[in-house]
């Protein structure tokens, strides 16, 4: 059995039993899902190569969206890419009246984080390391010290050759200006100007006026032009050294349950904006993948399929079907867990268990075999079992063994008294049809 340390096994367990998925610990626990994993791989190195690209994950509530979003997310900052993640709530949307897509990037560029730090605002130390980076580079070519006043010289310049880079793209200019003066803060030590800089960055200022009073420019970043800043800042964390931008997005049922209409078809309007950026090749170095239910997708009336361009764009052609997979597709449709995936799994988290509560794993195989069993002989359990549901109740068992060492687990899993956990697939399903109206 591989040693877990606690920090991490608690992590696991209590992520886990509370319906979430952990940010650490995903290799541990990660089952199945190759096919799908591979090809977001395959994607992470166009990305690398000056490429762009965009994807939707979409599944059902609990079948493993977001366990796939953080597993590509940990894979890829080993592999030295920057990772932005935010999760669209009824405060966060991709476009708004009331700073809601702004609301995004800010959530965006506060989870910024790199191999180094992974739970997030990375931006600062990116910044740094991209000075550093390059007054190492200047040191190494020129031998000459840090303190050579000509040093200092060789250093600006490679510092305005980056920067000269991104003046072509829009907002490249204003985004050019703020990386110089916080190259002279970094200089200077003046540490007040480079927060200065970096509260714009992370779209802070509430007015024009605010920014010119504080730093000198006459712009800020808003919920219009947000998408653009990402695009110049995946080019700059390539000049800064690192392999490219993953974007994250999850719940985009959010945007379905938007009541107005209009508002609707704006937010799918950016996300169509997105995916012709990332496919014509006006993006590069970076990578958007995007979480939705199938509803949420699918629903001509009120999800990205009601919004034409995009529907024309993504849905499955006539050779698609539902036991067929198309990876290549920019619709990755997650299909269930198998019964054996599911078995691996609860024998990882039985041992993950009883490590981090230190006793001897008492469930055998057997046990755990008319586990998923039971679990899997509910009514509709083919269509509507999540491996969110299946977990869940596993871990109170395992709970329970714990705590009761015993007991007879062979008559526990049998007796009435063992409550299924509520499923949550329908939660969406069960939309009131007359709810609402719109004019």
């Amino acid at each position: 059995m591989v040693k877990i340390p606690k920090r991490i096994s608690t992590v696991i367990i209590n992520s886990l039993k509370g319906g979430v998925v952990p940010r650490v610990g995903l290799p541990y626990i990660t089952v199945g899902r190759e096919t799908e994993i591979n090809a977001l791989l395959r994607d992470v190195n166009i990305i690398a190569d000056g490429g762009a690209s965009f994807r939707f994950v979409v599944g059902k509530y609990g079948s493993g969206k977001s366990f796939l979003l953080q597993t590509i997310r940990n894979y890829v900052m080993d592999k030295n890419f920057v990772v932005v993640d935010a999760d669209l709530s009824p405060e966060r949307r991709l476009q708004g009246t009331k700073g809601q897509g702004l609301a995004t990037y800010k959530e965006l560029i506060q989870n910024m984080s790199t191999k180094t730090r992974p739970e997030g605002g990375a931006l600062t130390l990116i910044l740094d390391r991209w000075i550093s980076n390059i007054q190492s580079e200047v040191a190494a070519e020129s031998d000459l010290s840090f303190h050579d006043s000509e040093f200092s010289k060789l250093v600006e310049k490679k510092i305005y050759e980056v920067i000269s880079s991104l003046n072509e793209m829009v907002h490249g200019f204003d985004f050019a200006k703020l990386l110089v003066i916080y190259y002279k803060s970094f200089l200077n030590g003046d540490d007040e100007s480079k927060a200065k800089v970096v509260k714009w960055f992370r779209g802070e200022y509430a007015n024009k006026t605010e920014a010119r009073s504080e730093l000198g420019v006459n712009i800020i970043i808003t919920d219009d032009d947000w998408y653009e800043y990402i695009k110049i800042f995946a080019m700059f964390l390539k000049k800064a050294g690192y392999n490219g931008l993953l974007i994250l997005i999850d719940e985009l049922v959010n945007i379905y349950k938007v009541p107005n209409s209009i508002t609707r078809q704006y937010n799918y309007e950016k996300i169509l904006t997105m995916y012709n950026d990332t496919l014509q090749g006006k993006a590069r170095y970076l990578g958007i993948i995007m979480g939705g239910t199938p509803q949420c997708i699918e629903d001509t009336r009120r999800g990205v399929f009601s919004y034409e361009a995009l529907k024309s764009r993504l849905e499955e052609g006539r050779f698609g079907r539902d036991n067929i997979k198309d990876v290549l597709a920019p619709v990755i449709k997650l299909t269930p867990l198998t019964y054996e995936e599911m078995l691996v799994l609860i024998e990882k988290l039985a041992d993950i268990h009883a490590g981090l509560f230190d006793y001897e794993q008492a469930l055998s195989q057997d046990d755990m075999i008319n586990f998923i069993k039971i679990e899997f002989s509910r009514i509709g359990a083919e269509t509507n079992i999540t491996p969110r549901e299946v977990i869940r109740d596993f871990i109170e068992l395992l709970n329970i063994v714990c705590q009761n060492p015993n007991i007879n687990v062979s008559e526990l899993l049998g007796s009435e008294k063992f409550e299924f956990a509520k499923s949550e697939i329908n939660d969406e399903v069960l939309e009131k049809e007359f709810e609402e109206f719109e004019i």
